[in-house]
């Protein structure tokens, strides 16, 4: 007996079977003595009613949920180039396909003996909707072990596992280094006239330098930047047909999405055919049980009656004659 064996029965089975099926299994590991087993057998968290039925879809339908999740990234990448009547149209066909696998997810529930409510119903759907949205839930939902629903708020994922935490905290800044505040310089002695008449030549001469060097230094920064403005150019014009190219891609892609789209779509209304179509037969079988049933009891009947005659002339004595 493994975990990931006995992780696969526990999550199958409706939420009110998971306790006492989960204290089996652990029975059985302690029996077996792997006590390490059992404590992880212990561990495994009991299923929400929604996420049961998110497991049991992704167990029966393990193609669409995957192609759920491969549309979700394709998605992501194409909303970022499309026009809005185009994203508009995929919208309309994701959302079609949610709803869709969310009533497949329902009729399964049904089928194994515990439907759901509303309720439920809309925390399946939100479950999917996170899933083909953020690509740690449609991780999390592909592993068929969730145990409770998702939900996407546009900013990011709440799941139930928490290695699998989308949300994080954004780094704090850090606030601007104050300024450092110079120490004024103690005036000097007034130096001799001479003196002074020599230090404003040295100053002007200073001046007529300092000026000279700035200019040169501007120059020198002027060129800089033309050079890089040519650059840029250079690059804006590479990056504008890149993004030319980048736009042909996308709306291919957007083709190739709606086909997949359509296949999907396709795929779960034939699927959703034959459960019904199951189901129907499986109403007549009942009433043809039930008719054979009630025949074969009569058949009893007559039969023990025909022996009881048998019995009674058998038993009475043979005429004189």
């Amino acid at each position: 007996m493994e975990l990931d064996e006995v992780a696969g029965e526990l999550y199958e089975v409706p939420p009110e079977e998971f306790i006492a099926l989960r204290t089996t299994r652990q029975d059985d590991a302690k029996a077996e003595g792997d006590k390490a087993l059992a404590k992880e057998i212990g561990a495994l968290p009991k299923p929400s009613a929604a996420a049961w039925a998110c497991n049991l879809l992704v167990r029966w339908h393990r193609e669409e949920i995957e192609g759920l999740v491969e549309l979700g990234g394709l998605l992501r990448e194409a909303q970022e180039n499309l026009a809005g009547d185009q994203l508009r149209a995929l919208s309309s066909q994701r959302n079609q396909l949610i709803s869709a696998l969310t009533r497949q997810a329902t009729a399964l529930a049904r089928e194994h003996g515990r439907p759901v409510s509303s309720s439920v119903t809309d925390q399946v759907e939100e479950t999917l909707r996170a899933a083909m949205a953020d690509p740690g839930a449609g991780e999390a939902l592909l592993t068929g072990r969730i145990t409770s629903s998702m939900s996407y708020n546009g900013m990011g994922t709440t799941v139930s596992r928490p290695d699998l935490r989308l949300v994080r905290p954004a780094a704090p800044e850090r606030a601007p280094a104050a300024p450092e505040r110079s120490t004024p310089e103690k005036a000097a002695p007034k130096p001799p006239a001479d003196e002074r008449r020599r230090a404003r030549e040295r100053e002007r001469a200073e001046a007529r330098r300092a000026a000279e060097e700035q200019r040169k230094r501007e120059l020198a920064e002027a060129r800089r930047t033309a050079e890089r403005a040519t650059a840029a150019a250079e690059e804006a014009r590479v990056a504008a047909e890149d993004e030319r190219q980048r736009y042909d891609d996308l709306d291919a892609r957007r083709a190739s999405l709606e086909a997949r789209v359509a296949e999907l779509a396709d795929q779960l209304a034939r699927a959703e055919g034959e459960v019904a179509e199951v189901a129907a037969q499986l109403k007549r079988t009942e009433r043809r049980r039930r008719s054979a049933e009630h025949e074969a009891a009569e058949a009893v009947v007559a039969r023990q009656r025909a022996l009881a005659r048998v019995e009674e002339l058998a038993g009475e004595p043979a005429d004189a004659d």
